[in-house]
């Protein structure tokens, strides 16, 4: 975790609002890049003058919304082949299927909107979008507004602390470290649901 915590921030350091950019949207495809390192790191860069804050936080909103829409292209192009296909090898099910598109039919738009505010499940929420195929439009409406607060805060909080940021680094990636536990234990549990269902 500290590697990546180094090698993300260094990033960010070396090559500012782009690397803010593709990281976020990597993140946003799936790729386990925590947002609470990219954003905090280019927050402390315009602390110190090395980066405009806006831009930064406009880069994140606008690389979440990116890589979202990379996730739901490819879940609503492929669907069930893909993840019935490699994502069985990570335990994804016919009945996991139904279970997200029931969730999209029940809370649409609003599923994705809270997905965007809430660590580790931001980063997995487009694909049962893409399932559901939700309207496009509103898809990518919601996703950046979604996206702007959560990466805005993050931001403002390396701005705030400026160099003083590794103080309080280790508790916001134990945060996010607990948060990304209960979310396993929930997948274990629709997992094992899945498994039960299909005998």
């Amino acid at each position: 975790m500290r590697q990546l915590t180094a090698t993300l921030s260094s990033l960010v350091s070396h090559y500012g609002v782009l690397a803010v950019l593709l990281l976020m949207a990597a993140e946003s495809c799936g790729i386990p890049f925590p947002s609470e390192v990219i954003m905090p790191s280019a927050g402390v860069l315009a602390a110190t003058g090395h980066m405009n804050l806006a831009e930064a936080i406009l880069a994140g909103a606008a690389g979440n919304l990116l890589g979202s829409l990379v996730a739901f292209a490819l879940a609503a192009r492929f669907g069930e082949p893909l993840l019935l296909g490699p994502g069985r090898w990570i335990g994804i099910r016919a009945h996991h299927l139904e279970l997200a598109d029931g969730w999209f039919q029940r809370w649409g738009l609003w599923a994705v909107f809270l997905g965007r505010v809430l660590p580790v499940v931001r980063t997995y929420i487009s694909f049962p979008a893409g399932l559901a195929r939700i309207n496009l439009v509103w898809f990518s409406v919601l996703t950046f507004v979604g996206a702007l607060p959560w990466c805005a805060a993050l931001a403002l909080v390396g701005y705030t602390l400026g160099k003083n940021y590794d103080r309080v680094s280790g508790p916001i990636q134990l945060a996010a470290v607990v948060i990304a536990v209960l979310v396993a234990m929930v997948v274990v549990v629709w997992y094992l649901r899945g498994r039960s269902t299909a005998r």
